[in-house]
């Protein structure tokens, strides 16, 4: 059964990876999906493989760290399928060091993509959404933002930054029939993550009760569940996939 049908959904970060996984669930459950990542070449081939499953999905370029694009995608976005019922703010980016040695301009670009990108594109579409008077915003954080992480004060700060921001976001939209969550993955095998080594790999591991690393299947599964009307008296709720790797 299509839960979604009759919606439009936007992700981001769709090129690849969570943001992959999470589209071409979204559009297996009936939403269209508008693809939105600063990659159009990946985009396309994510594009095409939603329509060879019977799904509909357009690309669109955007990068969340610039407001003029955040604004014109966002605009003919909305021209195209006509609004947005459903936003997934996905895209991240990672710059890593120790507090001691980042860069002011390390620390400032991963704010401003993975905390300021999400804020500037719910601004965005929230009118449209307002005007349907039903929405779904999903933000992607992570454990390490209810944890920490030495090595990622930037990444940290900006997936709590995600956390506060959503809670603010549910108490405002609320009235207007718009549920605001946010998802915290844990260890997720992703391009992302393969740059880590077997060690490190092996040590986050031993942390995991479930003793597995997450798929991008089950960052996806819970997005589509926070974005159906099952999950539609849950607002300002963080949502843990992580194994049991953080218990909050």
């Amino acid at each position: 059964m299509s839960h979604l049908a009759g919606k439009v959904a936007l992700v981001t970060g769709a090129s690849q990876g969570i943001g992959r996984a999470i589209a071409l669930d979204l559009a297996a459950q009936g939403a269209t999906v508008a693809l939105a990542a600063r990659s159009e070449a990946k985009l396309a081939d994510v594009a095409a493989e939603i329509a060879a499953a019977g799904g509909t999905a357009r690309a669109y370029a955007l990068d969340v760290a610039s407001e003029d694009s955040i604004k014109a995608a966002a605009k003919q976005i909305i021209a195209d399928l006509g609004t947005v019922h459903i936003l997934v703010n996905n895209a991240g980016i990672t710059k890593d060091g120790l507090a001691l040695r980042m860069k002011l301009a390390d620390f400032n670009d991963v704010l401003n993509t993975n905390l300021t990108g999400a804020f500037l594109l719910t601004q965005a579409v929230i009118s449209a959404m307002m005007k349907n008077r039903w929405g779904r915003i999903i933000n992607i954080t992570s454990v390490v933002g209810e944890t920490g992480a030495a090595g990622q004060v930037n990444y940290s700060a900006s997936k709590a930054g995600m956390i506060g921001m959503t809670k603010s976001f549910a108490r405002e939209f609320a009235s207007r029939g718009i549920t605001v969550n946010a998802v915290a993955p844990g260890f997720i095998e992703t391009p992302m993550t393969h740059v880590l080594t077997d060690d490190q790999k092996t040590g986050i591991l031993s942390q995991i009760p479930l003793a597995r690393y997450g798929a991008d299947s089950d960052i996806a599964a819970a997005v589509t569940f926070l974005a159906s009307d099952n999950a539609g008296y849950i607002t300002g709720h963080t949502l843990d996939v992580n194994g049991g790797m953080y218990m909050g």
